[in-house]
């Protein structure tokens, strides 16, 4: 995408709210169209501005929203009133009970980061590309710990050690290419072990980023 994408920040400290915006805008790929500081707030900043994308902190105390889930319920609101705008979810939780909380309904253009990744430029930018497109993104670490977890579970039909390495890039939002870089394979074989995760999985094969999040959390979940 040549244009830089327009982008709502919501935070409610200050401090955050602005060196997100600054560290963004510095990227030279998102123009920070509007910084709020409640979910009420960013609810009338989409409204207004039309954003690609809004980038939330999980918890804004304030108004008749759900505690601790004020952001995670204002990005449900945003898809349900504007169905392309990509929303990226940041919290200080690696708990998935949160991150399954934001999918719940759907995994098309939602991402759940952990709030370090603010920090990690390239991997929150990497985010904002993937909503805006309608792709799903949830955290390595969050995908980390449900593996170590999941390990343990005996199970008939187990993935393969190699399986759960794509399935552990595939979470990242990486397409079959990223995944074939990052883990030093061909694309045929990334492309015959994405196969086999979705045969496992019981899940329809398909080229929809948001299947292969979808994959993630069938696998991963309780």
């Amino acid at each position: 995408m040549g244009e830089r994408l327009r982008t709502v920040v919501a935070d409610d400290h200050y401090l955050v709210r602005e060196g997100t915006r600054r560290l963004l805008e510095l990227s030279g790929e998102v123009s920070v169209v509007g910084a709020v500081g409640d979910a009420d707030e960013l609810l009338d900043a989409v409204r207004r501005l039309a954003p690609d994308v809004v980038v939330t902190d999980i918890r804004m105390p304030g108004g008749a929203w759900r505690a601790g889930f004020e952001g995670i319920d204002a990005a449900h609101r945003v898809h349900a009133e504007h169905p392309g705008v990509g929303v990226v979810v940041l919290s200080q939780y690696s708990d998935a009970l949160f991150a399954f909380e934001l999918f719940k309904h759907g995994t098309e253009g939602f991402a759940y980061l952990l709030k370090d990744r603010v920090g990690d430029l390239e991997e929150l930018l990497g985010a904002i590309r993937a909503v805006a497109l309608g792709g799903s993104v949830i955290d390595p670490k969050v995908v980390e710990g449900l593996l170590a977890r999941r390990a343990v579970r005996a199970e008939q039909e187990e993935l393969t050690p190699r399986e759960r390495d794509v399935l552990r890039e595939m979470a990242r939002g990486r397409s079959n290419g990223g995944i074939a870089r990052a883990l030093h394979l061909s694309v045929s074989s990334v492309e015959k072990n994405v196969n086999a995760i979705f045969t496992k999985l019981g899940l329809e094969n398909s080229g929809d980023v948001h299947r292969r999040v979808a994959a993630v959390l069938a696998y991963l979940g309780p």
